[in-house]
Parts: C-alpha cells; sequence; structure tokens
C-alpha cells in the first residue's frame, strides 16, 4: 500500500436533528468536529415509512411535475 494515499479516519461527534449526539468514525474534518445534520434517519421517508412529504425548495418538484404532468403518474 502506498503510504499517504489515504485520508486520516478519525473520531468525530454528529448532531442529528432532534439534537442527540452520536460518535463515530469519519475522514470529515478534524478529530472532535461536529457535523449536524439537516436529515438523519428520525426524519428521512426512506427509514420513517415515507410519511413525510417532501420540501419543495425554490419550487423544482412543482417544475418536475408540471413537465411531465401528462405522462400519467
Amino acid at each position: 500500500m502506498k503510504a499517504e494515499t489515504h485520508p486520516e479516519y478519525h473520531t468525530i461527534n454528529v448532531k442529528m436533528t432532534d439534537g442527540t449526539m452520536v460518535e463515530m468514525k469519519s475522514t470529515w474534518g478534524k478529530e472532535g468536529d461536529t457535523l449536524a445534520l439537516d436529515i438523519d434517519p428520525t426524519v428521512h421517508p426512506a427509514w420513517t415509512g415515507g410519511s413525510s412529504r417532501l420540501m419543495d425548495t425554490g419550487g423544482r418538484v412543482s417544475k418536475f411535475k408540471n413537465k411531465y404532468a401528462g405522462l400519467g403518474f
């Protein structure tokens, strides 16, 4: 294995959307940095059963629906 080709793997703190902190290993940031998540498994529709609605940021979802309205979705 070549020296200095792999990123440093260290412990960081991950702040979930509900405020809880989880310690995990990552190559992101530096040792002890905190990564704040906007979406995590406690709120993402893929893990919660899909009951949440998508946020239409900037009208992108509306634009998509209008563009493909005639395809019978």
